[in-house]
């Protein structure tokens, strides 16, 4: 008994001896063993946060999915920051570039049982959305980027149709970059361009009303045309009878047996003479008066088919001097070898829902080297400078460096001398390895996601209707350039793409959506 209890009295004071600070991490060990796995998604969500300064207009936003955070920037730094939770497994949030096509204060699901989906701003038409949302502290929607209520609330009023929005797999940042690939814009053009446009738009109107006369003219010299056709085969057919009534009064005559017989047989000749001789100069004679009418016509649909090219030409001189008032934006894609440009009318879509974008400009690019990747990057101009603009680049994709990128890249001089004067700020260029999505249209700005990154919450969603392009075949009512719609295939990328052996194939999903958020 006594070697027992000298035995346990060391024991009992090494016990009393443990450090506090080891029992403690021992328990905290015990506890992570056995948190639920859902705990381990709960990493610590960014703060909320603004900056210290009087902030500007919003130019863009960047979600960083790696790090679950929204950061928007104005031109002279980020101004507000706030946790996200994007799509969860399966559902991602499609990571690529984007800008705000829709807004919508107190917003409801089509798709998720009317789930309420406040401060709601839309950058896809297939349901990809900004929108204040719960946030468990790591990726939970099923592809929209849910934000915190009341930053969402808050932030609702500061944005505006066209406004670029970033989609990162990882953490970036806009860098200063400055390169002669640039636009530099020329103050006097862009002092001129409101001149202009108000010339230009007098012109088009003036061109408009007088190409209508036009069509009218030949509209009405057609009609009045159009009886002569019917009126000269019905003289056609009288003198048809009359010569077929004299050519039977001289086989009478021919076969007459006696005098009486001869007698009877001349009379009924000189009759069907006189009235062959008179079906024919009728018949001339409407011939005579046709000609000047069909020509008439000829003439009349050659003025008007000529008015109608001076309209469409003074229509697009107005819609171009109109849009050197906007920002402009610029998407060069390595996969189709193209350089498309889009600019915001302003004009409320015809189908309800966002404004126009005009995308009157889509041409050949040369790039060096187009074999090799050469990344996704997007050049914005922040802000005016001494030299033209102040532009910043974001990298999401690192196929080669931006500078590179730039270099690669030949813009052509019309299009350089077409938009390259005029650019403001917040006009951007964009070069990627990626073509356009379907989900680009004539009511979006650019759409173009990574293929490399998870789509499930792109994919799963019901494709936005083949796009309707905006002609410019119209002024005011006509359109001001934008009254006509046609269906358009440009060379896109699809906008359901499944991933197999490393790469997306695209189809419409027929998986039932579970109802819940976005």
């Amino acid at each position: 008994m006594k070697n027992r209890l000298t035995t346990a009295q060391p024991t009992k004071a090494m016990r009393r001896r443990v450090p506090p600070g080891i029992v403690t991490l021992a328990a905290m060990a015990v506890l992570a063993a056995v948190a639920p796995a859902s705990a381990a998604k709960q990493a610590r969500q960014p703060a909320e946060a603004v900056a210290q300064r009087q902030a500007g207009d919003p130019i863009m936003a960047i979600v960083s999915i790696k790090s679950q955070q929204v950061t928007f920037y104005d031109a002279d730094g980020w101004i507000l920051r706030a946790p996200v939770s994007t799509g969860t497994t399966g559902r991602e949030t499609p990571a690529g570039v984007f800008a705000v096509v829709e807004k919508d204060k107190d917003h409801r699901s089509t798709m998720y049982d009317d789930a309420w989906m406040p401060n709601m701003q839309r950058i896809t038409w297939n349901g990809i959305a900004l929108h204040g949302g719960p946030l468990p502290g790591y990726a939970a929607s099923h592809g929209c980027v849910r934000m915190p209520f009341g930053f969402a609330e808050n932030l609702f009023d500061k944005t505006y149709i066209g406004m670029r929005v970033i989609i990162s797999p990882h953490d970036t940042v806009p860098t200063d970059i400055a390169h002669p690939s640039l636009f530099v814009p020329k103050p006097e053009a862009i002092a001129a361009a409101p001149r202009l446009a108000d010339k230009l738009s007098v012109e088009a109107d003036e061109a408009t009303r007088a190409a209508d006369e036009a069509k009218k003219a030949a509209s009405a010299a057609a009609k009045e045309a159009a009886s002569l056709p019917a009126a000269l085969r019905k003289l056609e057919q009288q003198k048809a009878r009359a010569d077929a009534e004299l050519a039977f009064a001289d086989k009478t005559l021919a076969n007459a047996k006696n005098d009486q017989a001869r007698a009877k047989a001349e009379e009924l000749k000189q009759k069907a003479a006189t009235k062959a001789a008179d079906a024919a100069t009728q018949l001339d004679a409407a011939k005579a008066a046709a000609q000047p009418k069909r020509d008439a016509v000829a003439a009349t649909k050659d003025a008007a088919k000529a008015s109608a090219a001076r309209k469409a030409d003074a229509v697009k001189a107005a819609t171009d001097a109109k849009l050197a008032g906007e920002p402009v934006s610029v998407y060069i894609s390595r996969s189709t070898q193209k350089l498309y440009v889009r600019r915001n009318t302003h004009k409320p879509a015809p189908d309800g829902g966002g404004e126009v974008f005009d995308t009157s400009i889509e041409v050949p690019v040369t790039i060096r080297n187009p074999e090799q990747p050469i990344g996704t990057h997007i050049f914005t101009a922040m802000a005016k400078s001494a030299t033209g603009l102040r532009w910043s680049v974001v990298t999401i994709e690192n196929g080669d460096e931006a500078r590179n990128a730039l270099d690669r890249i030949t813009i052509p001089q019309d299009v350089w001398d077409r938009i390259g004067p005029t650019a403001l700020p917040r006009s951007s260029i964009i070069i990627s390895d990626e073509p356009l999505s379907s989900e680009t249209n004539y009511r979006t700005e650019f759409v173009a996601v990574l293929s490399d990154q998870p789509q499930g919450g792109f994919i799963t969603r019901k494709p936005t209707a083949p796009a309707m392009i905006a002609s410019d075949d119209g002024w005011d009512n006509g359109g001001n350039g934008f009254g006509f719609f046609y269906q358009r295939d440009p060379y896109v990328q699809p906008a359901n793409p499944r991933r197999q052996r490393g790469q997306y194939q695209y189809y419409q999903s027929t998986e039932p959506m579970q109802r819940s958020w976005w």
